[in-house]
């Protein structure tokens, strides 16, 4: 990496977020944090913990064990470190008024190696077997990230702000991902909270008593709704109506009304217009409100069934939806869970762009915290590119960089990353500083720039 790469200083847009985390840290560890996250966004190769030195123009000049000793041991937590980034985000980028939409999915992190702590066979979602059992060796990791629509962009954005790492004997997934909702919603008490995730947590917000083993540690804040895709096998019952006069406890379930296909085959779809995806479509939708006994026990569940109007499915629907919130307009519920697309999106950029999960960390702290730490430097450069970093012209230079991207008119997170990389190569030739660059340095910002962009 060229010298001139050496962040003596940090541009003081970014240095000014960075400081507002200042207290998860003391003064010491802060100075390791900020270098570390200016390596991590400058450098375009693999994203190791001596590839962020290396980026940041440390090697050489601070010990690689410094950079390592930060993950392993340092006094910091990466919980406390994601409600701080939470904090900003919802200061600078939410609307006082506005809800608080939560995406929870998670994801794996292939690693080698046996030695590597909480690593498994786990479910690869991503992964490019035609199997639907398809697995990887490596670290699964439970995400909660918030979802944003920002000025500049027609689609909605998730940052990541809370995270917990799967272990065989340890909790599940759903209990997890409750347990990463409860500590949003206990930091913001006064705010509503909606939650949005995949068919794999459609009954993490039931009751404990409707499932058996570790899930039933599961649990969800009061006043959170849950907004997940039903199962197609899921058993639908009305709700009891109580019979006057009648002994003993009244009963608990209506009559059993089949599967989502069977609701469908009765009911009335209406068409209405929804905003998804970027774009206006027109669907035909259903709500039932409902029990889903086997999740939720006596806790009535609305049903929302899709139809596309020009749809040939067998099944009498496209996609049925199940949710807590049972005051919300259909329309709104639609597109609340379409916005959920964001976090597979996030993830697919932190795995390819940011380089998250290409640490060899091995000890117990330092796997708990690398991707933790990766995917808040993520959170960190959308933040510094919506309050700094935007320009309407970005676009325009994009199409004339790549000609092939014809209809690109908004930037993506790739656009935001190489947009901070270049501010901070800038930085370090500022007119204020007090040494002049070399000749050397020079002739080295031209491959730097273009290197940004890889």
């Amino acid at each position: 990496m060229p010298p001139m790469l050496q962040f003596e200083t940090l541009p003081p847009s970014f240095a000014t977020l960075l400081q507002t985390l200042g207290p998860c840290f003391t003064a010491p560890t802060f100075r390791t944090f900020a270098v570390l996250v200016a390596g991590m966004i400058a450098q375009p190769g693999r994203h190791t913990v001596t590839g962020m030195l290396t980026a940041a123009g440390l090697a050489g000049v601070w010990h690689h064990a410094k950079a390592h000793w930060f993950f392993s041991r340092a006094r910091w937590c990466a919980d406390a470190l994601g409600m701080a980034v939470l904090a900003v985000i919802v200061e600078q980028l939410l609307p006082a008024d506005a809800a608080m939409l939560i995406a929870v999915d998670d994801t794996l992190f292939r690693r080698s190696g046996r030695k590597v702590y909480a690593t498994g066979w786990w479910h690869d979602g991503a992964a490019t077997s035609k199997r639907r059992d398809a697995t990887g060796w490596g670290n699964r990791w439970v995400i909660a990230a918030v979802v944003l629509w920002l000025p500049f962009t027609d689609r909605p954005v998730a940052l990541p702000v809370a995270f917990a790492l799967c272990t065989k004997t340890g909790p599940t997934p759903q209990v997890l991902a409750g347990r990463l909702v409860t500590r949003i919603a206990a930091a913001y008490p006064h705010r509503q909270i909606d939650v949005v995730a995949d068919a794999w947590y459609a009954s993490a917000a039931g009751p404990a008593g409707a499932t058996v083993g570790k899930t039933r540690q599961r649990a969800f804040p009061p006043g959170v709704t849950l907004t997940s895709r039903l199962r197609a096998n899921a058993c639908l019952n009305a709700i009891a109506q109580p019979i006057p006069g009648a002994r003993g406890r009244p009963r608990r379930i209506g009559t059993r009304l089949g599967k989502p296909a069977d609701l469908a085959a009765t009911a009335t779809f209406t068409p209405t217009t929804v905003r998804r995806y970027g774009r206006t479509d027109t669907i035909h939708i259903a709500q039932i409100t409902r029990l889903w006994y086997g999740a939720y026990r006596s806790q009535a569940i609305r049903v929302i069934l899709i139809r596309d109007p020009d749809s040939k499915t067998s099944t009498g629907y496209d996609l049925a939806l199940v949710t807590t919130d049972l005051t919300s307009h259909p329309e709104h519920i639609v597109a609340r869970y379409a916005a959920r697309w964001s976090i597979e999106v996030m993830i697919e950029d932190a795995k390819q762009t940011t380089g998250v999960g290409q640490a060899r960390n091995r000890t117990p702290t330092a796997v708990t915290r690398t991707v933790p730490f990766g995917l808040i430097t993520q959170s960190l450069t959308v933040c510094w590119y919506t309050l700094h970093g935007h320009h309407p012209d970005l676009a325009t230079q994009r199409r004339a960089a790549a000609p092939w991207y014809t209809t690109k008119t908004q930037p993506a997170y790739h656009d935001m990353i190489i947009k901070l990389r270049r501010t901070l190569i800038t930085a370090r030739f500022r007119a204020d500083k007090p040494r002049k660059p070399t000749h050397d340095e020079i002739l080295a910002v031209h491959p730097a720039w273009a290197e940004a962009a890889a």
